[in-house]
């Protein structure tokens, strides 16, 4: 934790994370542009962010994006709030949005027009997380039916080669709440899915995607999660609790055989 906490002790550390909260996925130009800042000195302050895993770097081809990642802010929470201080917390946060609600209806056809206006703009959504096992057991928590009902609350079934389909069942029987196609799946490193509510889902775009990308480094494994091609931002709103919710249920799971939560997914929702 050491380094996470050095990394947000700085101001502008933290400005870099504020705006990546507010667009993600920015090169450094960008950011520097922002913060009327010199390359030099804005790439100093996110090498240290990256080093302590609160930024992730992304390419796409010759450009640098930014990513932030809150799985280290996630485990603080974890550790130190959801145990002792949530139920306060949660009355001091419901009072503040209460407060916030007025203000917030005066400007809800506004952000409505812009939300509309800049639909195809949405950033993907990037978390890294790092996990003591091996490649092949994240892999196989990953593409496993049982073992995604025990941290995830669904069934992902599917035969896992490219061109299937795959379903993301409720546990009890009464049908899915996600679909899609496999797109890539190169075991145990790499699986690309689509991301639909239903089969027949029709977006301009096309529908959503997810990329797994998991990397081993002798007993731990770096795993990057992108969810691209977002079709709107209650959408990327939403997969931002859900999936810190759900890939921290894995870590628990893989790391200590039990899961933090029963239905992680529909309590971010």
């Amino acid at each position: 934790m050491d380094p996470v906490f050095k990394a947000l002790a700085d101001p502008t550390r933290r400005t870099l994370l504020d705006l990546l909260r507010e667009q993600n996925g920015q090169t450094l130009g960008e950011l520097c542009a922002r913060v009327d800042m010199t390359r030099q000195s804005a790439t100093q302050h996110l090498d240290q962010l990256v080093a302590a895993n609160l930024v992730t770097v992304v390419r796409r081809g010759r450009e640098r994006l930014h990513y932030l990642n809150p799985a280290p802010i996630h485990e603080i929470e974890e550790r130190w709030i959801s145990g002792f201080d949530r139920p306060r917390l949660e009355a001091l946060r419901a009072i503040r949005q209460r407060a916030e609600a007025q203000a917030l209806e005066t400007h809800a056809l506004e952000e409505r027009a812009l939300m509309e206006a800049t639909a195809t703009q949405i950033p993907s959504y990037v978390y890294v997380t790092y996990i003591q096992a091996s490649a092949e057991q994240v892999w196989e928590a990953l593409t496993d039916a049982d073992l995604t009902a025990r941290y995830w609350g669904h069934r992902n079934v599917s035969d896992w080669q490219v061109g299937s389909g795959w379903e993301h069942q409720r546990l009890d029987g009464s049908g899915n709440d996600v679909v899609g196609t496999v797109v890539e799946a190169e075991p145990p490193s790499r699986l690309v899915v689509t991301f639909e509510d239903s089969p027949d889902e029709e977006r301009e775009n096309g529908p959503s995607r997810v990329v797994f990308e998991i990397a081993a480094d002798q007993d731990i494994v770096r795993l990057t999660v992108t969810h691209e091609n977002l079709p709107n931002v209650e959408m990327l709103n939403g997969i931002s609790s859900g999936w810190p919710a759900v890939l921290a249920n894995l870590k628990s799971l893989l790391e200590t055989g039990n899961v933090l939560s029963t239905a992680p997914w529909e309590m971010a929702r």
